[in-house]
């Protein structure tokens, strides 16, 4: 248990110490939080307001607050898997600079050294995810605070839930990497591709039929759709208690991606939690699978 403590406190070290790894694993929360709030946070508050029946009116706190919920769930969705890919990189960084041979020809075992690039790069992407969330709640608390403690530990968990995921997803495919150029190349994939697929920079509902139906696969999409429900339920529910219809707030909810149907069946918020579950207990299966075939061959 030593060397596996020692060989997980030194890929953290590197990680925060590493500048470039660090503040690349930032540039996605930093974009998002820049693009909603300074190109993105009208266009939505007026979407919201011209789906509202005339005679209604809401206050700005409401409306602020709907617009914050969704800018926080779009900025910890995507982050919780980008900023896994970025810590995750150090397994392969320790590939392409030879670091790794030194470590094989050591007395730590193989299987501590799959295991300490994987609870690092956890530890590492939770720092900062939880750091990424308290800002965001803090930011919500100035435009229109309307979350319960209940949410703010379900959206906690949620992100957990969505680090281990990102964690898991970043092994798989990081150990097939390495090379310096590869890490380039799959940085800006994920932080491009990512960010599209699982809603974060624009709702699934607005996607055409087919790709709806494509990510309805993809666990991504429950995990964003549990930020979303966690941090829009507060506000939602205030917005029907000022008399807007049900049937209105369904469709906002539908809009957010707060609802998910797959092959037109609304999928519950358990069902949910199943299935991210099931999806990051298969990756981590498969990264073990991966590392104990590859002790074979050699």
């Amino acid at each position: 248990m030593s060397a596996a403590r020692i060989f997980v406190k030194r890929n953290i070290k590197l990680f925060f110490k590493d500048k470039g790894m660090f503040f690349t694993s930032l540039i996605t929360p930093a974009i998002l939080l820049v693009l909603y709030s300074t190109f993105l946070g009208n266009v939505y508050r007026d979407s919201f307001t011209s789906s509202l029946p005339d005679a209604l009116k809401l206050s700005e706190d409401i409306i602020d607050g709907l617009v914050g919920a969704q800018l926080i769930s779009s900025i910890l969705a995507v982050s919780c898997v980008t900023v896994a890919f970025c810590s995750n990189f150090l397994m392969v960084q320790d590939k392409a600079n030879g670091t790794v041979r030194d470590l094989r020809i050591s007395p730590v075992k193989p299987a501590v050294l799959s295991a300490g690039y994987y609870i690092a790069t956890f530890i590492s992407t939770l720092i900062i995810c939880l750091i990424a969330m308290g800002i965001c709640l803090a930011y919500v608390a100035v435009v229109g605070w309307h979350m319960s403690v209940e949410d703010v530990v379900l959206l906690t968990a949620d992100v957990v839930l969505l680090v281990f995921f990102g964690t898991a997803l970043s092994s798989v495919i990081n150990f097939f990497l390495s090379t310096q150029g590869q890490i380039s190349a799959m940085g800006a994939i994920i932080s491009a591709g990512y960010g599209f697929i699982c809603g974060a920079y624009m709702p699934i509902s607005s996607f055409g039929d087919g790709l709806q139906k494509a990510v309805a696969f993809l666990p991504s999409t429950y995990g964003t759709s549990l930020i979303r429900n966690h941090s829009m339920r507060g506000v939602l529910s205030e917005m029907q208690n000022q008399g807007v219809p049900a049937e209105a707030i369904q469709g906002m909810r539908d809009s957010l991606d707060c609802n998910i149907y797959f092959l037109e069946k609304q999928i519950d918020i358990p069902i949910m939690y199943i299935i991210l579950t099931a999806a990051t207990v298969l990756l981590v299966v498969a990264y073990i699978l991966l590392n104990a075939l590859k002790k074979e061959r050699k």
